[in-house]
């Protein structure tokens, strides 16, 4: 056996983190990390390999695209298509892969009692992988969707833009996915078989050297690393040096430019960036981490403050992007309005103001304190995360820190170095800076088109001269470094729990409010999580207060802005959105000085006024997203129309988008004491938090909506308590509404089919998630990989309100929605042979996987406290669902499932629901014209109006029933 080298050395881990760290490194000088979580639920593993698109050969972009798509299809000892992928998912696990610059990322989870031969097939990718031509090709056609469904996306497009503008000559300048032109017409036209391309490009790049993994597992530091050792110590190494740096991409050719670029969406954003040295070289150090957050803070004094005082932005964000180990931008991206699309001079001009003002003063170091302190907290008390994420997170950091700060990576800036901070800040110069501005308005004005995604763009050069210029008209308001943070935790002791609860109690009802609690006695960690929602009837009454009640809560957040953003920095999440029967506010994070935001908070919304100047920006921003809907791939098309059929409460985009142009201030403050005058406060609190501060939580908010003499809410009368209704849909009846796709240039069309089961059983619902389970695997194997029907190809549980179903979802270019219809029946017609045909063993395996993922832990406060809101707000109740699915999975038979797929699945059940929502897009309209024209097959009914339908049905009735059936 080769030689295997154990390391002893300290691996800076959380203080609260009770798991063991190994790092060995073995014969084939494969680095290797090994974690030890006694008290985990899955084993996941990830193998970072340091090769990414970057190394594609002249001519054949997409190559590494290609090869990570392909190394996990088949190895020499399994050599069957997919067999790894399948292994994964009967054993209730996921498996992925990813591509970047410089590396590429391969990653599953599976259960614990599987993972010694999952991890056995994982090794063979990396030993002798087989890559078959047939294989190649189907990939590269589903490459070439994936690169059909980017055409139209404006981030893949700016970014290949970005990546456009250096020189022709760097591996940086070209596109790194490929398509069909790249990795099919072109290899042949020279003469190329991709197969013998593939296997070169693989042999010329993996090498056991340039790899390192992962693994997370329950087994003992001994016991993981002999089956590592034994598994991985094939791998051969070539000793490669790996990417061989061609120097930097950018000259000053590419510097000091103003890039005018055509987005396919209504937008105004303009990016500033700057070339920079990555800082992970100086990650105690974090200089971009200081920078990132003085100049992309929002607090008063702020170059976005005065943006958002002035109406000219509604976002902006300031840091280092990572693009490679060798260089990177510093970029700060800000939305603009239409007023601040006419100012982009003084905007960018305000932005060199504030970097002067950075470089005229020291840097501060009461603020890299603040950051320091932050950091260590969040560090030390971080969340558990999935496996699967924490072994990604880490095998990332592999390559660039020493082993001691692998879990750390840059999070903990320590060392306050100002003459560091100001040699990175001296590179934010005018000679250095790259413009990216983004408008519709450019269209017909552009000279130039980038000829991987088509993107329309011109190029100007710009001097210092013109940037000091923009600086002396940009606004003079009191530019300030960031205020003292008064949100930072100081207190994080855990309190006491009085008892132990498993579940949520109902701790107190009133008139006007219910509170739901339940102390953390798990995750032991000084965080609390508060939800509130406010129940609002009138704001679901029409398009018009939908509209209304979507522009109180963007103002909100507005409103809001500058003393959240503090708040956020210092470790506190809030959120404030729209729900279905109101709006919510959720605040989640470090407990000690969580209440001090709540108040902020409830205040703000108590005491919400419409100012006339805010209120025409949001009403043009919510404009622009209603209108960009029809931008939106035809997958999600097909989603929202799904939706809409479905569901009670939803109105459709037009209705929306005609109400808004004759809305004013006016009717805003009309409507806000009108969505107020009846209100129901359904509230959350759990974690680091005692009954009585959960109570007075809930008896403040009451004292200031519905105290006093002149109450600014009153209670809800029983009659006015919402449900949620959705379409009951008839036995042995098939739906259809089909649809042109609403951007003409777009060529995709798509297909969701979706068969409506039942309202939520728990018999029922582990029979549905057992055949989900069982499904998922060869429906994509047979949809994506062997028909090749497209890149965007789902298949999943829908819940709508307590109602089950399942949906296929799927995008192409290569057949039109209808045939994709039947090619979903002729899958299910097949998959009834597989379950027909599954042994006992197969059938219990695939039921005690599913009895592996029901019971396995929440990982955190939030996802625990989430996983019981859902329960809570959709009226169900079921705090213990997942033990009684498990019990209820535990009495399924073979033969009680096989009824089950017979009745609801089935193709042509007499009590089968089916509604298929069929978006044509650009290349199959004249097939939607003749499915328009064509007679319906029999139990066949087409939805010609969406609302008229809703109304015409039958609903299942709401599991949210009158709250004064609610029992304490």
């Amino acid at each position: 056996m080769a030689h295997v080298t154990e390391i002893d050395e300290e691996i800076v881990k959380p203080r609260t983190d009770k798991r063991e760290y190994r790092r060995i490194v073995l014969g084939n000088s494969l680095q290797v990390l090994l974690i030890c979580d006694p008290d985990t639920d899955k084993s996941a593993a990830c193998m970072y390999v340091s090769i990414g698109h970057l190394s594609d050969p002249d001519g054949c972009e997409g190559l590494a695209h290609l090869l990570m798509r392909m190394l996990p299809y088949s190895s020499e000892k399994y050599p069957w298509e997919d067999s790894f992928s399948e292994y994964i998912s009967e054993h209730g696990g996921y498996t992925n892969s990813v591509l970047y610059a410089e590396w590429t990322s391969y990653f599953f989870d599976i259960s614990n009692d599987c993972f010694e031969e999952a991890l056995e097939r994982f090794s063979q990718f990396f030993i002798k992988p087989l890559m078959s031509a047939e294989a190649a090709t189907r990939e590269i056609t589903t490459i070439e969707s994936a690169y059909q469904n980017d055409l139209l996306s404006d981030g893949q497009r700016m970014y290949q833009l970005q990546k456009h503008l250096n020189r022709e000559s760097h591996p940086f300048h070209r596109c790194g996915a490929g398509n069909w032109y790249t990795l099919n017409v072109k290899p042949k036209a020279k003469g190329l078989d991709i197969r013998h391309e593939l296997l070169k490009f693989y042999e010329a790049n993996y090498s056991a050297n340039l790899m390192h993994l992962v693994v997370y597992t329950k087994e003992s530091l001994d016991k993981v690393q002999s089956l590592v050792e034994n598994k991985f110590q094939d791998i051969r190494n070539s000793n490669l040096f790996g990417f061989q740096s061609t120097g930097l991409p950018f000259t000053s050719e590419h510097r000091s430019v103003l890039v005018k670029a055509v987005p396919i969406k209504e937008r105004h954003k303009l990016t500033v960036a700057w070339p920079t040295t990555p800082s992970w070289h100086h990650y105690k150090e974090g200089p971009c981490d200081y920078l990132g957050l003085v100049i992309g803070h929002k607090g008063e004094g702020s170059v976005y403050y005065i943006l958002q005082k002035l109406g000219w932005a509604t976002k902006l964000i300031a840091g280092e992007g990572k693009w490679t180990l060798e260089f990177s931008f510093f970029g700060v991206t800000i939305d603009l309005t239409d007023a601040g699309h006419e100012h982009m001079q003084d905007i960018v001009g305000l932005l060199f103001k504030y970097i002067q003002l950075l470089n005229e003063t020291s840097v501060c170091k009461r603020i890299f304190e603040e950051l320091s302190v932050v950091r260590e907290t969040t560090f030390h008390y971080q969340d558990k995360i999935q496996p699967i994420d924490y072994v990604v997170r880490i095998a990332s950091n592999m390559k660039k820190y020493p082993p001691k700060d692998w879990l750390v990576g840059s999070s903990l800036p320590s060392n306050f170095d100002p003459d560091l901070v100001q040699m990175f800040l001296r590179e934010f110069s005018p000679e250095n800076v790259r413009i990216f501005w983004e408008s519709k308005k450019f269209k017909g004005d552009t000279e130039k088109v980038e000829p991987w995604y088509g993107t329309a763009y011109s190029v100007e050069k710009i001097t210092t001269l013109m940037i000091q210029k923009w600086m002396s008209s940009a606004p003079s308001d009191n530019l300030q470094l960031p205020a003292p943070n008064k949100f930072i935790p100081t207190n994080l002791s855990l309190k006491v729990a009085q008892e132990k609860v498993k579940f949520p109690v109902l701790l107190r009802k009133s008139s006007y409010s219910k509170l739901w609690y339940k102390q953390d006695t798990m995750f032991s960690v000084p965080k609390a999580f508060v939800k509130i929602e406010f129940n609002c009837p009138h704001v679901r009454k029409s398009p018009r207060a939908e509209v209304l009640g979507n522009i109180f809560v963007q103002l909100l957040r507005d409103y809001l802005n500058e003393h959240a953003y503090y708040a956020e920095i210092a470790g506190l999440d809030y959120s404030i959105s729209r729900t279905d029967r109101g709006f919510e506010v959720t605040v989640f994070g470090y407990n000690d000085k969580l209440n001090t935001l709540l108040e902020t908070v409830v205040d703000k919304i108590a005491n919400f006024e419409a100012k006339p100047d805010k209120f025409s920006i949001t009403k043009e921003m919510t404009t622009k997203g209603i209108n960009n809907f029809k931008y939106e791939n035809p997958f999600q098309l097909a989603k929202e129309y799904h939706s809409l059929i479905l569901r009670d409460i939803r109105w459709p985009w037009k209705e929306k988008l005609d109400v808004l142009p004759r809305l004013e201030v006016e009717d805003l403050v009309k409507f806000t004491p009108i969505m107020f005058s009846r209100v129901l406060l359904e509230c959350f609190v759990a974690g680091n938090m005692e009954r009585d501060e959960a109570i007075s939580i809930i008896q403040h908010v009451e004292s200031i909506f519905f105290g006093g003499s002149n109450p600014k809410c009153q209670p809800l009368f029983p009659s006015l308590h919402l449900t949620n209704e959705v379409v009951k849909f008839g036995r042995g009846v098939s739906y259809l509404y089909s649809i042109q796709g609403l951007n003409p240039s777009n060529e995709n069309s798509a297909l969701l089919h979706y068969i409506q089961v039942h309202r939520d059983d728990f018999i029922l619902n582990v029979k549905l998630q057992l055949f989900c389970l069982i499904a998922k695997e060869p429906a994509y194997h047979q949809l994506s990989s062997i028909e090749q029907l497209g890149y965007i190809n789902d298949f999943y549980r829908s819940i709508d309100f307590g109602i089950h179903g399942v949906v296929f979802l799927i995008q192409s270019t290569v057949k039109n929605p209808r045939d994709i219809d039947s090619r979903v029946e002729a899958f299910l017609e097949m998959f009834e042979n597989k379950i027909n045909e599954m042994t006992n063993d197969e059938f219990t395996r695939n039921v005690n996987a599913l009895i592996d993922i029901k019971l396995e832990k929440h990982k955190n406060l939030r996802e625990e406290s989430e996983f019981y809101w859902r329960e809570i707000i959709n009226g169900t109740l079921k705090f213990d669902r997942r033990e009684a699915e498990v019990e209820a999975l535990r009495q399924v038979t073979q033969q009680e499932f096989i009824d089950f797929f017979n009745e609801y699945i089935k193709v042509g059940s007499h009590r089968k629901k089916t509604l298929s929502v069929r978006v044509y897009g650009k290349k199959h309209l004249s097939e939607y014209r003749s499915e328009k024209s064509e007679p319906l097959q029999l139990h066949s009914l087409r939805i010609d109006d969406i609302l008229s339908f809703r109304r015409s049905q039958p609903h299942y009735g709401s599991f949210k029933g009158s709250f004064s059936n609610m029992k304490l």
